[in-house]
């Protein structure tokens, strides 16, 4: 399989676990297929409404730790269903991931061609997240039937059901305000550094970093919705 490989590189990168407010912010291993979408947008300069896209990525990462955060939270007025004109500082505690590579890979030539171009700032999560677009590559790559090597990646747990982190996140949101989430579903959240493990899965691989992963594509259609 011919495909286009984006390598996508940051410092530092966090992934919020959408159903924590407060309290300490873990970050996922992965970022969410509506993460990847929405750099994709940012690259684009606008919001994209796909119909059908085909879709894979790996993501990868040095170290992860914990620091301290300042936040400021706004009260809202609910009479008015407005924000306060004040806001109070806090401190938290957020997991931060570094030297993070991510690696998209794309079908469409006319969605790779965004990456040569980005009209916003790329960003691995938070607005503090700044990212590199490095290089953008044609690749061949190899199917394979019972993928084992599926890491580094998030994989829809219905009719997969593969071990990981289950959570449930949406694949996309609206353009809309309030924006509201597309296609949310329960996801196995594959780390990296997983163990090698025979699935059901067609997948494609891919040597990345010298090592062999299996990359599963995402099949989105949001024109239903």
């Amino acid at each position: 399989m011919k495909a286009y490989r984006i390598k996508i590189t940051s410092w530092t990168a966090s992934f919020r676990y959408p159903n924590i407010i407060s309290g300490v912010q873990p970050t996922l291993a992965v970022p969410p297929v509506s993460t990847v979408l929405g750099l994709m947008n940012a690259c684009a300069g606008k919001y994209i409404e796909h119909k059908q896209l085909t879709i894979g990525y790996y993501f990868s990462y040095d170290a992860k730790t914990t620091d301290l955060e300042t936040i400021y939270q706004v009260e809202l007025d609910d009479a008015k269903d407005v924000p306060k004109n004040k806001m109070k500082s806090n401190v938290i505690r957020r997991e931060i991931l570094y030297d993070c590579t991510l690696f998209i890979y794309l079908t469409d030539v006319q969605l790779v061609n965004l990456f040569s171009s980005p009209c916003y700032p790329v960003l691995m999560g938070r607005s503090s997240d700044l990212a590199t677009i490095e290089e953008v590559k044609e690749v061949d790559l190899d199917e394979q039937t019972n993928a084992d090597k599926i890491k580094g990646q998030v994989i829809p747990f219905q009719g997969n059901h593969l071990p990981g982190i289950l959570q449930a996140l949406p694949a996309y949101f609206t353009n809309t305000i309030p924006r509201k989430n597309i296609g949310t579903q329960a996801y196995s959240i594959i780390s990296y550094d997983s163990r090698d493990l025979k699935t059901s899965i067609t997948a494609y691989r891919d040597c990345v970093k010298g090592e062999y992963i299996d990359i599963y594509f995402h099949q989105l259609n949001f024109s239903d919705e």
